[in-house]
């Protein structure tokens, strides 16, 4: 009796854990295209206010107008 009621619990466990692993990646997925949102925005108002030639985009940085090369990672 107590193996089943065992394998019950670790049966509703593994179902809850799955449920909270697939929220968590939601929610994740969410919070990355915010946060992404807001980096291009700052970016943009950045270069227009300080008129910088230098563009920062997440992780890249394109230099306009510089010769050799197209973004610096």
């Amino acid at each position: 009796m107590g193996a089943i009621v065992s394998a019950i619990g670790g049966a509703i466990e593994a179902i809850i854990s799955a449920v909270a692993s697939i929220c968590m990646i939601i929610v994740s997925a969410i919070v990355t295209v915010i946060v992404t949102i807001f980096d291009i925005i700052f970016d943009i108002i950045c270069c227009n206010c300080f008129g910088g030639r230098t563009r920062r985009t997440g992780t890249h940085t394109y230099n306009f107008g510089r010769r050799g090369g197209a973004a610096t990672y």
